[in-house]
This record gives structure tokens, sequence and C-alpha cells, in this order.
């Protein structure tokens, strides 16, 4: 398995998580996933940045939005 990949496979199984919970803090996901909170802050600052998720409300209270694009 090459890196890419793996970090592809940890990408999905966040936005995966994030669509059944959005309230989910990167602790929580990196207990669910694996993997440590700060490298799923690494993830979701990725994926902000490449426009496929975005953070509604402050950091307590807030939520994760994953936008689908077609």
């Amino acid at each position: 398995m090459t890196v890419g990949r793996k970090l592809k496979k940890g990408r999905e199984k966040i936005i995966s998580l994030l669509l059944e919970d959005p309230m989910l803090s990167a602790t929580t996901v990196a207990t669910w996933i694996g993997i440590s909170s700060k490298a799923v802050e690494k993830h979701f600052a990725r994926l902000k940045a490449d426009g496929i998720l975005c953070r509604i409300g402050p950091d307590k209270g807030g939520r994760w939005e994953v936008i689908i694009k077609n």
C-alpha cells in the first residue's frame, strides 16, 4: 500500500464519520479510526483547503459540513 492511498483511506473514513455525526471532535474521530488527533487535524485542514469540509459555528458547539461535489 502506498502512503498516498493510505491517506486517502483516512480521509474517506473521516468524511464517513462526519456524515454520520457532524458534531464529532478531532479527538473523537482520532479514537474511532486509530490515529492521533494531530493527524486528524491535518486531515481536517486539507479537506477544508480542498473545499470538501467546512466548519459551521464555533469550535465548541459547532459542526462539520461535508460538501458533496458532483
